[in-house]
């Protein structure tokens, strides 16, 4: 007699677990735009070289007492950013505190995000309630976020011994890897609420058209991370000429125009400028195929993610590098991606 009760209960709970698994992956995603937000601080703030060690389990915790501040204060002292830079320039320890804060924080949040998506995804392959397909892809997920901790420290290890900051190429790698993660735990929660819809459903496919959107973006988003590991922002504070010209006087192609492309501060600075109008004209166009596909507020989220992108890069622009308008705009870059892939999710849905 109770077997039927049982059944129906245990039914409706492995029905509901593709809710809890978009709730979990959605989570982790806030999180690595929080993780974005608070990597723009840290490169604003030139706080990425403030801590000189990779500790990933000592780490966790600050320096609790005057004399450990001073040990992490002398080991900062070694390292070129200082005595080039803000040795001459007469740090305290207390700016020292400032910019140790801003990469305890980021390395600390980036720990949290491991934690936060390891331990509920090893809760839900012992409960045996993940959907199937969808283990490769969430242990990819994991690898790539256990790799994206790697970058980091490969990324700062660049400054510590013969620059004053780290390489422009790593900086790249470790951003657009974040937002490769976001971009995967977005897709993957969307497949899933599509799978709740229609258990026969299969993933949304990436298809030739939204590749090419997601190509030009790269390139726009590659290019922007240069422009902030090259301190490219400050080169010129007019637009939409750089300093009263189109094409800005100060390049340097000595080396070659591909070397100038990918290292002269004032080139990646103009790219970035005008190319990002090409990612507008796709998005335009992912747009209004995804308002004729019949999803008005997913095409009402790219419009107004490029819109206030596009706004937020000229006040950037036209205000020195401001730092509040600095951080928005890698922040709504964050957004963007996400509104790009619930586009792109939404067409590949049509087509599988």
């Amino acid at each position: 007699m109770d077997t039927a009760p049982n059944s129906h209960s245990a039914s409706k709970t492995h029905a509901a677990w593709p809710g809890v698994l978009i709730n979990w992956l959605m989570g982790v995603a806030a999180l690595v735009f929080a993780m974005v937000v608070v990597g723009g601080i840290t490169r604003l703030t030139e706080s990425g070289l403030s801590i000189t060690e990779w500790k990933p389990i000592t780490g966790t915790l600050p320096p609790l007492s005057d004399a450990a501040w001073m040990s992490e204060f002398e080991k900062y002292k070694q390292i070129p950013e200082y005595t080039e830079i803000n040795g001459p320039a007469g740090m305290t320890l207390a700016e020292f505190k400032f910019i140790y804060f801003w990469e305890w924080v980021h390395r600390l949040l980036g720990r949290v995000i491991g934690l936060a998506f390891a331990l509920p995804l090893a809760w839900f392959w012992f409960k045996q309630s993940i959907p199937a397909g969808y283990k490769p892809r969430l242990l990819a997920l994991l690898a790539l976020g256990g790799l994206q901790g790697t970058i980091g420290w490969w990324m700062v290890s660049s400054g510590l011994s013969a620059r004053t900051d780290v390489s422009h190429y790593r900086l790249a790698v470790h951003l657009l890897t974040a937002f490769i993660i976001l971009g995967g735990l977005v897709w993957t929660a969307l497949d899933l609420k599509t799978l709740i819809k229609n258990p026969a459903a299969k993933p949304a496919k990436i298809t030739v058209f939204t590749a090419s959107v997601f190509a030009i973006l790269f390139i726009q988003m590659l290019f922007g991370a240069w422009v902030a590991g090259l301190n490219a922002g400050y080169v010129a504070n007019t637009w939409p000429l750089m300093n009263d010209r189109l094409y800005p006087d100060g390049v340097e192609t000595t080396k070659g125009v591909f070397y100038a492309l990918v290292n002269d501060p004032y080139l990646t600075h103009f790219v970035h400028r005008w190319w990002a109008w090409v990612a507008v004209l796709a998005l335009i166009l992912l747009s209004r195929r995804v308002k004729q596909a019949g999803a008005r507020s997913a095409s009402i989220a790219i419009h107004s993610a490029y819109g206030i992108q596009i706004l937020l890069g000229i006040a950037t622009v036209m205000t020195g590098v401001n730092i509040v308008l600095a951080v928005s705009h890698q922040a709504v870059g964050a957004l963007l991606v996400a509104s790009t892939i619930w586009g792109a999710h939404i067409l590949g849905r049509e087509t599988a």
